[in-house]
């Protein structure tokens, strides 16, 4: 995105210092990361990546703002994952961008958005090991809206901790030691002091949550909830508490923001960074050129189940009772804005956000690499200068 920054990289680059990266990020992070990590960080303006963050702030303040919005986004959540105690607003929102070019400019297009936590902890480890490995320039940030990393780590610590004790805050997550995303999981441990805890592992005596740490059972007075209910469903997972229950527990980050923030919102939107998108049991008559769009599940998780370019067989396939589960959206062919030594390379911006003294803050991004139909790793195998990158920003430009 920024031609003599890119330029210069990819002139650099030698493949040494990549295996320093590789080394450092799980040094870093206390264990492999398994998943690929592209060879390059991406470089914006500071100015384009808050265009997107302005984007996200829109399209979640005027679903807020809708009359009907929650109502019929809370009809969605399955009775028995409904939980007591909604926060009237999510704490964290992650809106994804992807970029098209336009006569005057490139300008982002809303891919998806959600209001379950990503990689808060990881995210900038990965930002601070690029800058290392790679000796790059220290004026380059990568937290948005000003923050310093010790700022980032203060606001972090009290979105997930509130006002309690580390010790009695958990990160809970289903089997969290064979999650893809354990290096965040330990980076947030490293970071805050919060023991990451599988669901299944905890107890519980009245209305009160206990995990055991060092032989003794430790109360849980705050959930930093990781859990999606899609797996737990898929891994036929009973948790020793039911969703239901009125729990003697805060969480960081509500769970019924997973439905109410989710795929299921983007017909609502009338935004221009936003895709023609219609819930699937909306659509009267599927379009002929199916080539040009694609089905998502509304809550499945790192691209499940998404299908671009649909067939009408696939669609039909769908029985008419779970349609309301599915979106239809318009294809976006994203432009290919990354120079890499392998060729132009598509870049997915996650913009990271946390909802604290009254406002949505954006606070990070998390960017992906890739040259195939999507931009997960199972449709970017064997491929070089793909995968999970960091932005780092000139500040001011």
């Amino acid at each position: 995105m920024i031609p003599a920054l890119r330029a210069q990289f990819n002139a650099s680059y030698t493949p040494r210092q990549y295996q320093h990266l590789l080394q450092e990020v799980e040094t870093r992070a206390g264990c492999p990361v398994k998943y690929r990590q592209s060879e390059t960080p991406c470089f914006f303006r500071e100015s384009d990546l808050m265009k997107m963050a302005t984007a996200g702030q829109e399209l979640v303040d005027s679903l807020l703002a809708h009359p009907t919005y929650l109502d019929e986004a809370r009809a969605t959540i399955p009775a028995k994952f409904l939980v007591p105690g909604e926060a009237a607003r999510p704490l964290f929102v992650q809106a994804d961008f992807g970029l098209i070019e336009t006569t005057s400019g490139f300008e982002p297009r809303l891919v998806e958005i959600q209001g379950f936590p990503s990689l808060y902890a990881y995210q900038g480890l990965l930002a601070r090991a690029y800058l290392d490995a790679y000796d790059l320039d220290r004026s380059l940030a990568f937290h948005l809206g000003g923050l310093s990393e010790s700022g980032y780590r203060a606001l972090l610590a009290r979105a997930v901790c509130g006002d309690h004790d580390p010790e009695n805050v958990i990160l809970m997550e289903i089997d969290p030691e064979h999650q893809k995303t354990l290096p965040d999981f330990k980076a947030t441990e490293a970071m805050l002091g919060v023991p990451y805890v599988c669901i299944t592992q905890l107890k519980k005596h009245g209305r009160k949550l206990y995990y055991q740490r060092d032989g003794k059972l430790v109360p849980v007075h705050r959930i930093y909830n990781r859990v999606i209910v899609d797996e737990l469903e898929r891994l036929r997972i009973e948790p020793p508490f039911s969703w239901n229950e009125d729990l003697d527990v805060e969480w960081a980050g509500h769970p019924n923001w997973f439905f109410l923030l989710s795929k299921f919102s983007i017909p609502f939107f009338r935004h221009k960074c936003v895709p023609r998108t219609q819930l699937l049991s909306n659509v009267a008559a599927l379009p002929e050129d199916l080539e040009n769009y694609v089905l998502k599940p509304l809550f499945s998780f790192a691209g499940l189940g998404v299908v671009v370019g649909p067939t009408r067989q696939q669609i039909e396939a769908i029985p008419a009772a779970q349609r309301n589960q599915y979106i239809l959206q318009e294809r976006v062919n994203f432009a290919s804005v990354i120079a890499t030594p392998h060729g132009p390379t598509k870049a997915e911006i996650r913009i990271m956000y946390l909802w604290l003294e009254n406002k949505l803050q954006p606070v990070n991004t998390i960017i992906r690499m890739g040259r195939g139909k999507m931009m997960g790793v199972d449709h970017n195998k064997n491929m070089e200068w793909v995968g999970a990158s960091a932005g780092l920003m000139v500040t001011g430009a």
